[in-house]
């Protein structure tokens, strides 16, 4: 297997924390940096052809509880405002 070299830059703190994190597990530093990094990088796993199914069927019912979700929130900050209107009417002597 050919290598590279690899240099970066941490506090004091981060490396000593990174030192023993490896101690304890009883590997290098590098090879916890490169699992950590492969753990990064590694691409997503991909649905299954049954779980991308369960999913299509899901979307349009979750499209279908943001709007009316969308919908009652409207509702909701129109009740706000007017109940304001009527508080502000109150305390303020003016006609809501």
């Amino acid at each position: 297997m050919q290598t590279e070299r690899v240099t970066f830059l941490t506090t004091p703190e981060h490396k000593a924390a990174l030192d023993a994190y490896a101690a304890s597990n009883g590997k290098s530093v590098g090879h916890v940096v490169r699992e950590a990094t492969s753990r990064y990088i590694a691409p997503l796993p991909q649905a299954n052809d049954e779980e991308a199914d369960e999913l299509d069927a899901i979307v349009p019912m979750v499209e279908d509880a943001v709007q009316e979700m969308t919908a009652a929130i409207a509702a909701m900050r129109a009740d706000i405002a007017r109940t304001c209107a009527k508080v502000d009417a109150i305390l303020g002597g003016d006609q809501a």
